[in-house]
């Protein structure tokens, strides 16, 4: 006696007990943008009340796309990234794509690996942070014929496409504030350069803007150490013992200004009457210590949505990718002072 089997729910049953056509169901499942949002929903309660889970095997075999994007972040413990990937996901989302992320912990053996890894999964682009990589993962992308977008940096003399901002123009901007307000004793936490190019971007920054006030390169400190609250307190810690004469410590990053602030607290320095502390990339952290934190407002969302958008275009209509250089702002806020008298 066999036992009768249920099939599976197909396209035709969902446009069937939603009343719209095929064409209309699919629209909904692939880009539910391009339909109206009673429609949306009919197809939607359709789909939910029938089971029907989409073949998404078949359509990628049929139409050689996943509509999958990879993306390869550095960290997912910095809300920098976070911020900006949950806008990218959001983008896509809405156009009925799939984002698988992976972090490469800065490593860039790491990276080489995910990336391979995402292309061989059938990923139809590659979203990468910053420039810098080996020549080898770089021409194995290009011979895959997977288009990549890169962001959080943009450099005008760089050919690969980009929409990101001038990580060196902004760090110079603040630095010049720095300098107007006294400044002439400066120190720079900040990770390592070799595999960072955004980093390696703000700190030449910091040494342009030095420069160009006429100060001598020696008059910069950069102490190096890895991004976190309690490597930026430590590294506070280290500047103010062997440098005493500092009157402002510059972070590279926000995080790392966190924990900056910490320690002056700890060490009985007031911010900024005794030192000013200065960070990058303006997260929510940078507005709820006290003082507030002056930084670079990174546009985290903004990065994050043009990219998708850019990516959906290409895969969509052929729209080639074009460089953007979005604007960080600054934000001088109470942290940032000027030099007191005494330390002139």
């Amino acid at each position: 006696m066999t036992k009768d089997t249920k099939s599976a729910p197909t396209l035709e049953d969902v446009a069937r007990l939603a009343s719209v056509s095929t064409a209309t169901v699919s629209r909904c499942l692939n880009s539910p943008a391009q339909v109206s949002a009673t429609t949306r929903e009919r197809v939607q309660e359709a789909v939910a009340q029938l089971g029907y889970s989409p073949n998404f095997g078949a359509r990628a075999m049929a139409a050689q796309r996943t509509r999958t994007i990879g993306a390869i972040i550095p960290t997912m413990e910095n809300a920098v990234f976070a911020q900006g990937i949950q806008a990218f996901q959001e983008e896509l989302d809405a156009d009925g794509y799939t984002l698988l992320v992976a972090s490469s912990s800065y490593r860039t053996d790491l990276e080489e690996q995910q990336i391979r890894s995402l292309i061989a999964r059938g990923a139809d682009a590659l979203l990468l942070i910053g420039y810098e990589r080996a020549p080898a993962i770089t021409e194995f992308i290009e011979a895959q014929g997977v288009p990549t977008l890169i962001t959080w940096a943009y450099d005008p003399a760089r050919t690969r496409p980009t929409i990101g901002f001038d990580n060196r123009n902004a760090m110079r901007r603040l630095t010049e504030e720095v300098l107007r307000l006294g400044h002439r004793h400066v120190a720079l936490i900040a990770a390592e350069t070799d595999t960072n190019d955004r980093v390696a971007e703000r700190v030449r920054g910091v040494a342009e803007a030095m420069q160009q006030a006429g100060l001598p390169a020696d008059t910069l400190v950069i102490h190096r150490t890895r991004y976190g609250i309690e490597t930026g307190a430590a590294g506070f810690a280290e500047v103010m013992r062997a440098h005493p004469q500092t009157t402002v410590v510059m972070c590279a990053n926000d995080v790392l200004a966190v924990g900056a602030m910490k320690q002056a607290r700890v060490m009985g320095l007031d911010v900024p009457g005794d030192v000013s502390i200065t960070g990058f990339d303006d997260i929510e952290l940078a507005q709820v210590t006290s003082p507030e934190i002056a930084t670079v407002r990174v546009p985290h969302r903004e990065m994050g949505r043009r990219a998708a958008r850019a990516l959906i275009d290409l895969l969509e209509t052929g729209v080639p990718l074009q460089s953007q250089n979005l604007n960080a702002e600054l934000r001088l806020r109470g942290s940032l002072g000027p030099v007191q008298e005494a330390k002139r």
